[in-house]
């Protein structure tokens, strides 16, 4: 078995000032360290958890119940409401046994690696912005003390917005993720503690800080919740909303993993708790694209898509990373060589076009691409004409694109757990600028619909041309190859994200 690679986006702490040679070792296609902790799973050594997927709306029948029990499974939890019942089993047949069963429309494995029986990662001490680099942050009248360091700010015109509205506290954006740490003050004003849970299980655990990620474990869905409504306070970072709620919705296991049952559990809570915008800066694992000829990455496409429109039908914008890989998700054919990432992977040929990078390619699902302080899309950012929806800052290498003073770093600044702060690269980073934006138009227009939120979200971008050669390395070679007109391309979508006009029109 090779060794596990956590799968949320690629996201990496780095600290103010770090050598270019350091920082370009983050860019592209280097895994960061990440483990999250979690109301743990017990189950035998070689129980593994599977998606079982039915008929909507009717409970779980009797017959499939009972089926479930013989093929040697025992039900977690059943979302009746999409159909999508989560088992434990250790028969290593368990799938294929029940998708013979009547009423059975889908079944599969979630994962290659059985079920965890504790926390046994470790990630050591996450690098961070320093204290004297803290204290020389030079701030104009009403900023709080780093947002000068926040070029992304500006990029998306969130300044100019935060002088007419800093959003509404009747809208929640949940970050599902590696965990949030809510005692942090950047984050403590504005978090909904009732909008948040564990869900790693892939059945929500509401215990005070179960949350919250440990020392030991991933920074990433802090930094995010930052970015999103880090709270105009006079302390710290400025978020995009900081006007806004925000809570975390925890799905990352003790190993860094975001296995489907968690995902499931997570749309799910958000739809039941009154969350208006979801931000998902991941991919959802074993599988980097879930093949639906393959019967259990099927499962786990079938599970997921149900609850991702169960909840935009509640009334939420689910937005996503596009991922960090360089890949046109437009093309015939893209080699796939890290599935599955908790197996032993090989390099296999998919088409994108079939099989699927969840939740990022779901149906309804806002794509959100990366761009740099050049406002170019940033050099790890995934592509594809009719896959990206619209574009945000994500940082990029410095060398590549630099910001204007007093900025110094072309990566993003947010906060880290333990009241720290420090800087992260990837879509992960873009995407909750587009969160963050969508939630500003829902505290805009408070009655506007899910479909409403996005349509507006699309035509008040700042349409955006294709950048043509874009060679961001300046080697002479082209890098990436753009196509469609201004407003609508395979680099930016619809353009790059509006804050002010989120809060204008």
């Amino acid at each position: 078995m090779t060794a596990p690679h956590p799968r949320y986006r690629r996201a990496m702490a780095i600290p103010a000032g770090m050598a270019l040679a350091t920082a370009l070792a983050f860019l592209p296609n280097v895994t960061a360290s990440a483990a999250d902790s979690t109301t743990t799973v017990t189950g035998d050594a070689t129980s593994l958890s599977y998606v079982v997927n039915v008929h909507p709306g009717y409970g779980l029948s009797a017959h499939v119940r009972k089926a479930i029990a013989e093929a040697g499974g025992t039900v977690v939890i059943s979302y009746d409401r999409i159909g999508v019942i989560v088992v434990h089993s250790s028969n290593p047949d368990f799938a294929k046994t029940i998708r013979t069963v009547p009423g059975v429309e889908s079944a599969g494995a979630t994962r290659h690696t059985p079920l965890p029986a504790q926390s046994t990662t470790d990630v050591g001490t996450p690098k961070v912005l320093g204290a004297e680099q803290v204290a020389n942050a030079q701030a104009a009248d009403g900023q709080d003390p780093l947002e000068p360091l926040q070029w992304d700010l500006p990029a998306i015109k969130a300044d100019k917005a935060h002088e007419k509205s800093l959003g509404s506290r009747d809208v929640t954006v949940a970050v599902i993720d590696t965990g949030v740490d809510d005692t942090h003050p950047d984050i403590a004003p504005n978090f909904d503690r009732d909008a948040s849970a564990n869900c790693v299980s892939g059945k929500p655990d509401t215990t005070d800080g179960s949350w919250r990620p440990s020392a030991s474990e991933s920074p990433h869905g802090t930094h995010v919740a930052g970015e999103i409504a880090g709270a105009k306070n006079g302390v710290g970072i400025t978020g995009v909303a900081p006007g806004v709620r925000v809570a975390g919705i925890k799905v990352a296991n003790p190993d860094g993993y975001f296995y489907t049952e968690a995902v499931v559990c997570g749309f799910m809570w958000a739809a039941e708790h009154g969350v208006d915008v979801t931000n998902n800066s991941y991919y959802t694992d074993p599988w980097y694209f879930n093949c639906k000829d393959d019967p259990d990455q099927k499962a786990l496409v079938d599970a997921i898509t149900r609850a991702s429109r169960y909840a935009e039908k509640k009334g939420t914008v689910n937005v996503a990373a596009a991922g960090n890989e360089n890949y046109d998700l437009d093309a015939d054919s893209i080699t796939d060589p890290v599935s599955p990432n908790d197996g032993t992977p090989s390099d296999r040929v998919i088409d994108p076009h079939k099989c699927y990078d969840i939740p990022t390619q779901l149906p309804g699902v806002v794509t959100v691409a990366a761009t740099g302080a050049k406002g170019l899309k940033s050099s790890f950012s995934n592509y594809g004409f009719g896959v990206i929806d619209i574009a945000a800052p994500g940082g990029d290498s410095t060398a590549y694109q630099k910001p204007a003073p007093p900025a110094t770093s072309g990566l993003i600044l947010g906060p880290l757990p333990g009241g720290k702060w420090g800087y992260m690269a990837g879509t992960s980073m873009a995407s909750p600028h587009v969160a963050g934006v969508a939630a500003l138009i829902k505290s805009t227009h408070p009655h506007a619909p899910a479909a409403m939120v996005k349509a507006l979200l699309y035509a008040e971008a700042d349409a955006t041309p294709c950048t043509d050669p874009y060679d961001i390395n300046g080697d002479g070679k082209v890098d990436a190859v753009c196509q469609g007109p201004k407003n609508l391309n395979s680099f930016y979508g619809w353009g790059m994200a509006d804050a002010l006009a989120a809060v204008t029109k």
